[in-house]
């Protein structure tokens, strides 16, 4: 890779991964801006799945509001004291946690909407629905602040106070034992492992229910039909954030069993870069595989940023006008 005249190799490197990290955040938090807009403007998204969405969105907001910018900043290596470090990482650990127990609550909800649907909204309250959300966001910050009280490389590095400055990178404060066993074994392979089964014993379920009621009425067809498409889609999302995370996690598995194996710089930028892109990639799941959040997103797009009004409104966002046009069907 040439550089510009004047400036070092490395600051070339910083710039290009600056820009990329930007340009990424920036998707994240208007993308998933969006996805939360959408939500609020459509009645027939407000549902106890969309409200897990909701709080996946909120979680990848975070991603391109506080993730990438200290991303950034533990990237270029700033002299900061230990604990000013450990918290920005652990920070970091946090918005990723969130991410997976949010996936993982989206998965049981449509797991116990096909397995016990006549019973489900009898269980399944928006009040336990909001306590569900709270408990996925409190085990994160429990989880991702782990480090602070104890499993983290103070200890290995000697003689330094926790007053002391350090050059500030993430693996120079968080013990990759850590990252490797309780971070990626614990929290991100075993709720994807629950998920993978969970979504398959949901594909299991309808395909049952609608060769078994093949000849019954055609709205027990449609809603079957409907939570087939629906469980596709946010199956899409799981196996998106599997194939953007498991590349950093494995290179951390990597440095941790083998200290001799040798993993180039660009395949960690890589890795990184495909981690924060994940957030990015969901709201465009949603609008090209879910009808209802496709057809409201158009109808905000063309009555607020285009500013085109429909009929007689102008550049105004009115629920029940929106919800009249909307298709309920996905």
């Amino acid at each position: 890779m040439s550089s510009s005249p004047g400036i070092k190799p490395q600051e070339h490197v910083d710039m290009v991964y600056i820009s990329i990290e930007t340009a990424i955040a920036l998707a994240s938090v208007v993308g998933n801006v969006l996805v939360v807009l959408v939500v609020c403007v459509n009645r027939t998204l407000r549902n106890t799945t969309f409200s897990f969405i909701v709080s996946l969105a909120v979680a990848d907001i975070a991603v391109g509001v506080l993730v990438i910018p200290l991303a950034i900043v533990i990237s270029l290596g700033l002299n900061t004291k230990f604990y000013t470090c450990l918290f920005f990482s652990c920070l970091l650990l946090i918005i990723t946690q969130s991410s997976i127990l949010s996936l993982l609550a989206i998965a049981i909800d449509r797991y116990l909407r096909v397995k016990i649907p006549t019973r489900y909204s009898i269980i399944v309250t928006q009040g336990r629905i909001y306590v569900a959300i709270c408990s996925c966001w409190i085990l994160s910050f429990v989880t991702g602040l782990v480090p602070m009280f104890g499993w983290n490389t103070l200890d290995a590095h000697g003689n330094l106070s926790s007053s002391s400055e350090i050059v500030c990178k993430f693996t120079t404060v968080i013990r990759m034992d850590y990252m490797v066993y309780f971070n990626f074994f614990g929290w991100v392979v075993a709720p994807l492992t629950i998920m993978i089964a969970l979504y398959g014993e949901i594909f299991r379920v309808i395909r049952q229910q609608l060769n078994r009621r093949a000849e019954a009425t055609c709205d027990a067809d449609k809603y079957y039909r409907k939570e087939l498409k629906l469980a596709k889609s946010l199956a899409l999302v799981v196996f998106l954030f599997a194939v953007c995370w498991l590349p950093i996690h494995i290179m951390n598995c990597i440095t941790f069993f083998c200290s001799k194996c040798y993993i180039p710089e660009f395949a960690t930028y890589v890795g990184i870069f495909m981690s924060h892109v994940n957030s990015a990639l969901n709201p465009m799941v949603y609008a090209f595989r879910i009808k209802r959040f496709r057809v409201t997103l158009i109808q905000i797009t063309r009555r607020c940023m285009l500013c085109k009004p429909s009929e007689t409104t102008s550049c105004s966002i009115s629920t029940p006008a929106i919800k009249d046009k909307v298709d309920v069907n996905l």
